[in-house]
């Protein structure tokens, strides 16, 4: 199936592209973006010092921070109060006392 041959000539109008085999995938997308929460008390140096990994890992990552006080909630006081700061990723509970900036990385890369 080498060169065109005349019995076959070349369409003179633009050929036109199938649906790609799996429509409704754009490949070129980014992956989602995640939501980091850091669970934290006021004066805990721990909490500071997980704020400044967990900050940079998620502007670098474009993914969203958010911080919560577990002294302004008696349910997150209850639960986690002696053990923060607590990260949790997409809701779910990933890491606690010291954040390992490049693990969080890889999970939100």
């Amino acid at each position: 199936m080498g060169a065109m041959s005349s019995e076959h000539p070349a369409p003179s109008e633009p050929v036109r592209r199938a649906a790609p085999l799996l429509s409704g995938v754009d490949w070129a997308r980014k992956p989602p973006a995640h939501t980091v929460t850091l669970l934290g008390r006021p004066g805990c140096h721990l909490c500071e010092d997980a704020r400044e990994i967990v900050v940079p890992v998620c502007e670098q990552t474009g993914s969203t921070y958010e911080e919560r006080d577990v002294t302004a909630d008696p349910d997150l006081l209850r639960d986690y109060g002696e053990h923060v700061p607590v990260v949790f990723v997409d809701g779910v509970a990933w890491d606690r006392l010291r954040v390992d900036a490049d693990r969080l990385r890889a999970v939100l890369s």
